[in-house]
């Protein structure tokens, strides 16, 4: 918000912005043809407007900023669904709008006349006032004590000049204001990115990022954006969309963009060579939105170069919300040991990992979703033969060969190692977090440790694990067809019981359909991998339920990843998920008190 503007100000913008209302509408040029005939229906003209901007979103004019806003975290259509769930507004007749009056175009010379400086009449518009006036007050940054004195002010100037225009003016005023920022949130980056022109300035779009970062940060809220990315990432989001039309328009690639760097732990592959990630890297900024997937850690981006057989996925880590659980092994070698295995286990192949023009880390994989649509994942629990498939995969992964793979046995076994990771990691949280988890009588690390430690499990023969069995990692159809594995970057080596039962637990699964991926489970593996299961499988569980319980109050707290549907599901059911951690800690919760009524609404 901007410095507080002095009643005279005030007085002169908005009488203008009424008089502006009295230029007859046969004076101005035709207006498009999907303009709404009825010249009162704020409603139609509203959603004219949503029409317009989403439009503009998905590229009528052939530059497509959809794929941008999701890289971004900024979602595609925030203004439409605010517009629909926004009550009708009243009926006021149109008039001419000026949508750009701000705090650099007019200036007060004495008393209540102005002065206009670099006017941009191409923001004109025709159409309800009340959306011309929430538009200066966003553009003109009020604090938020002075929008009440500034539709006073209108009110006052436009009953003057045409009363019937502030017909339901209070009640739909604060509407307009939310709907404004949207608006034009969508409209500081798209011009943002234009404003790159056609030669890559590093400084230049250093610049652009931190005005980016600004425009998300004051729209955040109304966004519904859980968080806004840094500035390094928003930069390099934008030269990769500058770069990738660069190309788009000269139809060659550069000598000097998408040189990139091989990262020498994935050596050279005759299936896709450097030619190939060099495409790929040059499509990947003009991705559309719907082939755009952003995740709790990991940012992906599906395209498909001219000479790939398939579609591919451009896979980078994102830092806007760090996965403060990391695997042990790398995502790389782990889906490298898979492919030269040979097993029957649905998996990613890992084609080339480096580093690209600006220094960041990339790996492309295959991408296993169904062709031309996104991945469907098995959010609502698995079917009978998918709960089968994964389960045979699970076997096939216990026979893997990961002697390559880097990890020493963990002193204590399995389960010790894995209680102590869990302590260490309650024991890192963030102070606000461990304020908000002692309030809801869940234990800090050590007093952890000693519940935990009351436990043993038997010893079974160590396995490569995946480490995150969510529904989210797992794809239907995917091009060969059946379920497949993905997001390896939680792998580890350890209890095969382990996986299975987090499996379970993060998925929804009724009590007949886990009794038979057990039984199935304790026939297709080795029998030194599943001694035992029977006692232990319930310990497995108490634990992920205590995960779970410190992993989503801390993205409560912290708004970490809110936006993205598993993290959204799982803060929706965090009081039976505190309820069963609790009760697997042998502790009484605490009811957490409610804050007054008049603090929750602001």
């Amino acid at each position: 918000m901007g410095k507080p503007v002095d009643p005279l100000t005030i007085r002169a913008l908005t009488r203008l912005l009424a008089q502006l209302t009295l230029v007859r509408k046969e004076a101005l040029p035709p207006l498009p043809a999907e303009w709404p005939p009825n010249e009162k229906d704020s409603r139609a003209y509203l959603d004219t407007v949503v029409r317009r901007a989403t439009q503009r979103i998905l590229g009528s004019d052939g530059t497509d900023f959809s794929g941008l806003f999701a890289v971004l975290g900024v979602p595609g259509d925030a203004l439409a669904r605010f517009a629909g769930q926004m009550p009708s507004p009243a009926r006021r007749p149109y008039g001419f709008l000026l949508m750009n009056l701000n705090r650099d175009n007019a200036i007060v010379l004495e008393g209540p006349k102005l002065s206009m400086a670099r006017l941009a009449w191409n923001s004109a518009s025709y159409g309800d006032p009340l959306h011309g006036l929430a538009s200066h007050v966003v553009r003109m940054r009020y604090p938020d004590h002075q929008l009440d004195e500034v539709l006073d002010a209108w009110v006052r100037e436009m009953g003057s000049v045409r009363l019937t225009a502030v017909n339901g003016a209070r009640r739909d005023f604060a509407h307009y204001v939310t709907f404004e920022r949207i608006n034009v949130a969508y409209a500081e980056v798209i011009r943002a990115a234009e404003s790159l022109g056609d030669v890559i300035d590093v400084p230049r779009l250093a610049a652009v990022a931190e005005n980016v970062k600004a425009a998300l940060g004051a729209a955040s809220g109304v966004l519904g954006m859980s968080e806004v990315p840094p500035v390094r990432e928003i930069a390099d989001a934008l030269f990769r969309w500058q770069s990738g039309h660069l190309v788009q328009r000269k139809k060659r690639l550069p000598i000097a963009l998408f040189r990139w760097a091989r990262d020498t732990r994935v050596t050279d592959r005759e299936d896709f060579p450097y030619g190939l990630v060099r495409q790929a890297l040059a499509m990947e900024g003009l991705a559309p939105a719907h082939r755009v997937f952003r995740g709790t850690a990991h940012l992906n981006t599906v395209v498909q170069p001219e000479d790939s057989p398939g579609p591919v996925v451009v896979r980078r880590e994102t830092a806007a919300a760090p996965r403060r659980e990391q695997g042990l092994l790398p995502e790389h070698a782990v889906l490298q040991v898979i492919e030269q295995s040979g097993a029957q286990i649905r998996a990613p192949r890992i084609l080339a990992l480096g580093y690209d023009d600006r220094g960041r880390h990339f790996a492309i994989h295959t991408y296993e979703g169904p062709e031309g649509r996104p991945p469907q994942h098995p959010v609502d629990g698995l079917l009978p033969a998918e709960a089968d498939e994964l389960v045979d995969e699970l076997a096939a992964l216990a026979k893997v060969d990961h002697s390559s793979l880097p990890s020493d046995e963990p002193e204590g076994g399995f389960y010790r190692w894995l209680t102590e990771r869990l302590a260490g990691f309650v024991d890192d949280l963030p102070a606000e977090t461990l304020r908000a988890a002692d309030q809801r009588g869940l234990p800090d690390g050590q007093v952890l440790r000693r519940i935990l430690g009351r436990y043993e499990v038997t010893e079974r023969t160590p396995v490569l694990l995946h480490g995150d069995l969510n529904p989210w990692n797992l794809v239907r159809a995917g091009r060969r067809g059946g379920l497949t594995i993905i997001d390896w970057e939680m792998g580890m080596i350890g209890d095969p019981l382990y996986d299975l039962v987090r499996h379970l637990h993060l998925t929804p699964t009724r009590t007949e359909m886990r009794m038979r991926m057990f039984e199935r489970w304790s026939r297709k593996l080795p029998a030194g991998c599943v001694a035992g299961w029977e006692r232990d499988w319930r310990v497995y569980r108490w634990i992920e339920q205590i995960r779970s319980a410190y992993v989503d109050l801390d993205r409560m707290t912290t708004g970490a990843a809110l936006s993205t549907p598993n993290v959204r599901r799982a803060v929706d059911a965090y009081e039976m998920t505190l309820s069963a951690a609790t009760g697997s800690l042998g502790l009484r919760r605490r009811v957490v008190p409610k804050a007054p009524a008049s603090l929750r609404a602001s």
